[in-house]
């Protein structure tokens, strides 16, 4: 356990800064100007994260010609693609496990589109020649509760089922790949993963996609979708885009289709970002292999190193805000930055003495489900895709291929898929939905201090495939 105490973890997460990491940096593009005035085009996508972006370049790439506009509320990749940890993973379906539990029949098939996925996505960075310090490093998952060693065993043997690489590590081996005291056993997953700089992937995207003539308006938050004869109108405050297809990739936001918020709840997820690591630090933690890293538990943490030898560390605390809260105000909730911190070092504790140079939080959008949902309006003329739950570096060029077979009316392997035609349970209304939630949050960290076990409740939500997860 860590020597530090609470006040001592109070000063280092109050003298860390109160902003973005992958954002707060001095060749971070400018801002564009506004929508103003009236506008046509093919295709408007309204939302300019990775979803928005990959998108766009697909849609100019394989229709030249087409004429596509990016509306964005805020800036290019102000959302979770650039407050995220920058795993860019192969999955689809939130994990393997996750993945059969609702898609059984499906499942070999989406494991194969999510490879296909990660491979395309690292291709397409390369011939673009964005540097988004990208490292094929994998993932290893560490048990850090005797419970949790008899869990990942199981969790092997479903990766060999399904033909998945992957090696099975004791305590020592683990601790052989990552120093932590806490350490009883790990799986590594060798090609699952890509580690990415997701700020500078996104930022990448906007590059390439006005080069190929994409028009990207900056804070333009829309306020409406119409329809109007033959056409729907995008409207701004200060103008409007007439266009023949929509594209709503906004995620946690929900806007402005406001569909998307029975099945897309925004959960906060809470990061720190360390001072650079010294080449002692280094050596006493080891990581050569630089994976991508994760514990088993249900409030489970993730963490990485950057180029430059920083650790990411967010998870665990996971919170919902009554009414589907959003908002600046909600991105600095000291109390969760201490609760994580202190986690930190009891994981390293020979690495008191690190600062925190960041922290900041931003929304996830989660389904009952895990796993991104798809809809269609204004017969099909209108699509929006929402909700990885976490994993969306990955997941959302693939959701974005999805996206435009639907908005073009393309009946493809993709849009066959229950996993798209089917939407999750949604979530209830207020009150409902928040008493719910902080109920189900509560039962998760009983669930965690009782060797796993999930109880009645958690039972009852997973016989009816609902979940709630960070």
């Amino acid at each position: 356990m860590s020597g530090l105490d609470s006040r001592q973890l109070d000063a280092l997460v109050r003298d860390a800064k109160p902003a973005v990491y992958w954002s707060d940096r001095s060749f971070a593009p400018d801002v564009g100007d506004p929508i103003i005035g009236t506008h046509e085009g093919d295709l408007v996508i309204i939302g300019g994260g990775f979803t928005g972006m990959w998108a766009a370049l697909h849609a100019a790439e394989e229709q030249p010609g087409r004429s596509v506009h990016v509306v964005e509320a805020e800036r290019i990749g102000h959302g979770a693609s650039s407050r995220n940890g920058g795993f860019c993973e192969a999955s689809l379906t939130h994990g393997l496990l996750n993945g059969l539990s609702h898609w059984p029949n499906d499942i070999d098939a989406l494991n194969r589109m999510g490879n296909d996925n990660l491979t395309a996505l690292l291709a397409d960075v390369e011939r673009l020649g964005i540097d988004a310090a990208v490292e094929t490093t994998g993932t290893m998952n560490v048990a850090t509760e005797p419970w949790q060693v008899d869990d990942i065993a199981e969790y092997a043997d479903t990766l060999r089922a399904h033909g998945e690489e992957f090696e099975l590590l004791d305590a020592a081996a683990t601790r052989a790949e990552v120093d932590s005291p806490t350490y009883l056993a790990g799986v590594v997953e060798p090609h699952s993963c890509a580690m990415i700089d997701p700020a500078k992937l996104v930022w990448g995207l906007r590059d390439a996609v006005e080069r190929l003539g994409v028009i990207i308006h900056e804070n333009s938050r829309v306020i409406s979708v119409d329809e109007l004869g033959a056409a729907l109108t995008v409207r701004m405050s200060a103008g409007s885009i007439r266009a023949n297809r929509v594209l709503v990739a906004t995620n946690a936001w929900a806007e402005p289709e406001k569909q998307i918020r029975n099945y897309v709840i925004p959960i906060y997820d809470h990061v720190l970002m360390t001072e650079p690591l010294t080449t002692e630090q280094m050596a006493s933690i080891g990581w050569g292999a630089r994976r991508g890293l994760s514990d088993w538990a249900n409030q489970f943490h993730y963490y990485r190193l950057t180029e430059d030898n920083r650790i990411l560390w967010g998870g665990y605390d996971a919170n919902y805000y009554k009414g589907n809260g959003m908002g600046p105000e909600y991105e600095q909730r000291v109390d969760s930055h201490v609760t994580i911190a202190g986690h930190f070092f009891d994981t390293f504790p020979q690495l008191e003495g690190l600062g925190f140079s960041h922290r900041w939080a931003g929304p996830i959008g989660t389904t009952s489900k895990f796993t991104a949902a798809f809809g269609t309006k204004y017969d099909g003329r209108l699509a929006w895709v929402a909700g990885y739950t976490g994993l969306g570096v990955g997941a959302s060029r693939w959701g974005a291929r999805v996206g435009l077979d639907l908005v073009d009316g393309k009946s493809t392997e993709r849009t066959e898929l229950a996993m798209v035609r089917r939407k999750p349970m949604p979530f209830p209304p207020e009150p409902l939905r928040n008493a719910v939630i902080q109920f189900t949050r509560g039962q998760i960290a009983k669930a965690d201090a009782n060797e796993g076990e999930p109880g009645p409740w958690l039972n009852l939500l997973d016989k009816f495939g609902i979940g709630f997860d960070s």
